[in-house]
C-alpha cells in the first residue's frame, strides 16, 4: 500500500521503522550514531564536553537504544523534518527497490 507514496509522506513511525530495519540488516553502527547526533539531548551532552563518537556498548545495544529513544512519545516537531528528510534519504541510498 504504502509503495507507492513519496518516503517523505510515510508517517513517521514508518519510515523511521524501514530505515532502522536497513540499517540494523547492514550492520550500520554509522546511521545509528548520525541519528543521535541530530536528538537534542545528545546535542546538549555533545555540548558540555561529551563525544557522540564515542557511543559504546555493542551493535545490539547501540539499536536497542535508538529505539528506545523513539519510543516513548511524540518527537520534537522541530527535530521531525530533519529526521523524516534523514530516514528517506538513508533509504534511498541503500535500498534499491527506492532509487
Amino acid at each position: 500500500m504504502s509503495e507507492n507514496i513519496p518516503l517523505e509522506d510515510l508517517p513517521f513511525d514508518e519510515l523511521r521503522h524501514k530505515a532502522f530495519h536497513l540499517a540494523e540488516k547492514k550492520l550500520d553502527i554509522g546511521f545509528f550514531t548520525d541519528v543521535f547526533g541530530h536528538m537534542p539531548g545528545m546535542v546538549a551532552i555533545e555540548g558540555e564536553g561529551g563525544d557522540l563518537g564515542s557511543i559504546g556498548g555493542t551493535f545490539i545495544e547501540t539499536v536497542r537504544a535508538a529505539k528506545q529513544m523513539f519510543g516513548h512519545g511524540e518527537i520534537d516537531p522541530e527535530i521531525e523534518p530533519l529526521l523524516r528528510a534523514r530516514f528517506a534519504t538513508y533509504i534511498r541510498a541503500n535500498d534499491p527497490s527506492h532509487q
